[in-house]
């Protein structure tokens, strides 16, 4: 099997370019709170994950060379759905004025890359405490979570080879992942959030399990 073309140093670069230039804007939404709010919350979150599904799967039909190339692109047209699903759930839930890089960070990766984003949004019983952080501690995240994708975008590489089965498997895995996105971000609007300092003093409180 042939070797990507794209060292993993240069892909790793290349995800967390990708990962601070989804977060250096925060999506506008028209989104705003409405009485059956659980029901609205559902159509935003099928309708994104199909669409990042069909979005996904059609990347990922290029077979073999080609198919390695579009692993960046699959997957930033990817988080930018995800990205405004978020903005739009926390426009359903009346948080689009507290909506932050920390927050949109935490909902699209805490599935995938939970160790590095656990220490941005803390839960203590019904609230959510949002860590502003720097931009230099964006960055450090940033590395953290392009680190860890660069590892499974090189395995995931390989399902390029079988273009069929791999646009299936990845469409698949596409819908999955904005779901688990959309569960993740309904679970923290729906509670009260307070935003944190950049570099608040230690508290007495547990981290979300991950």
């Amino acid at each position: 099997m042939k070797k990507p073309p794209l060292p993993a140093e240069e892909t790793h670069h290349r995800f967390t370019d990708a990962i601070l230039e989804l977060i250096g804007r925060i999506p506008e939404t028209k989104e705003v709170p409405i009485t059956d709010t659980a029901a609205r919350a559902r159509q935003i979150a099928n309708a994104a994950a199909a669409k990042a599904a069909t979005t996904a799967g059609a990347l990922a039909l290029p077979p073999g060379p080609l198919g390695w190339l579009t692993i960046i692109p699959e997957l930033m047209a990817v988080w930018h759905i995800q990205g405004q699903m978020v903005a739009d759930l926390a426009g359903l839930y009346g948080k689009t004025s507290s909506l932050s890089q920390s927050q949109m960070l935490y909902c699209i990766f805490r599935h995938g890359a939970a160790m590095a984003v656990r220490d941005l949004v803390i839960r203590v019983g019904d609230r959510y405490l949002v860590k502003e952080a720097t931009q230099h501690a964006l960055q450090q995240v940033a590395k953290k979570i392009g680190l860890k994708l660069t590892q499974k975008g090189i395995a995931k590489g390989v399902a390029r080879w079988l273009p069929l089965i791999g646009a299936v498997g990845v469409g698949g895995y596409a819908y999955y992942d904005t779901a688990q996105v959309a569960k993740t971000a309904i679970e923290m609007f729906q509670k009260e959030i307070d935003l944190l300092p950049g570099n608040p003093p230690p508290l007495p409180i547990t981290t979300i399990d991950v």
